[in-house]
């Protein structure tokens, strides 16, 4: 009798242990990608001197140590400037590793939904992060946890501390 319940208990005490781990374990991944966005955007922040694509590989690449899940993290930083007269943005620089694009100011207006308020003349820095998430134990007893192509996308702004606007390079591929 203890051999029938310890065969019928065991398959769902494996799956209830895996599944925990795995949904967890995504929260965590989550949780990497959206502080490693932020920590890219506040040291851009700080910074007084125009940034240039050496710049913003280490930036690319503190990121993926901070993330460090093995799948490829796609990063565009830009800066972005908004003027009251015309009543919209405008991009003053902006970089991009693993995206197709870069922000112009042609294609700007399809953030403003994403960004603040901004006061005239204000300079805003914006970091977009996607990765891809791979669960340990995608597969448990047949059921699939996560789909296939489940990516965490992150959109981070942040205002400049020390300096009104800081420039930076128009790059597709700053990434080495």
């Amino acid at each position: 009798m203890l051999t029938v319940d310890a065969v019928l208990i065991f398959p769902m005490l494996v799956w209830t242990i895996t599944g925990s781990f795995t949904y967890f374990e995504g929260f965590r991944e989550s949780a990497s990608n959206l502080k490693a966005a932020y920590t890219v955007g506040d040291l851009i922040s700080r910074e007084t001197v125009d940034i240039t694509e050496t710049y913003l590989d280490s930036m690319h690449e503190l990121s993926e140590r901070m993330i460090n899940n093995g799948t490829q993290l796609n990063m565009r930083v830009s800066g972005i400037r908004f003027d009251e007269a015309d009543d919209r943005h405008y991009v003053e620089w902006s970089s991009a590793c693993g995206y197709d694009a870069i922000w112009t100011n042609a294609n700007v207006e399809n953030m403003r939904d994403n960004l603040p308020p901004m006061p005239d003349q204000d300079f805003l820095v914006v970091v977009e992060t996607t990765n891809r998430y791979e669960p340990t134990f995608n597969a448990v007893l047949g059921m699939r946890w996560v789909s296939e192509d489940h990516t965490f996308t992150n959109f981070v702004f942040t205002r400049l501390r020390f300096a009104p606007k800081i420039d930076g390079p128009n790059s597709l591929n700053f990434c080495a």
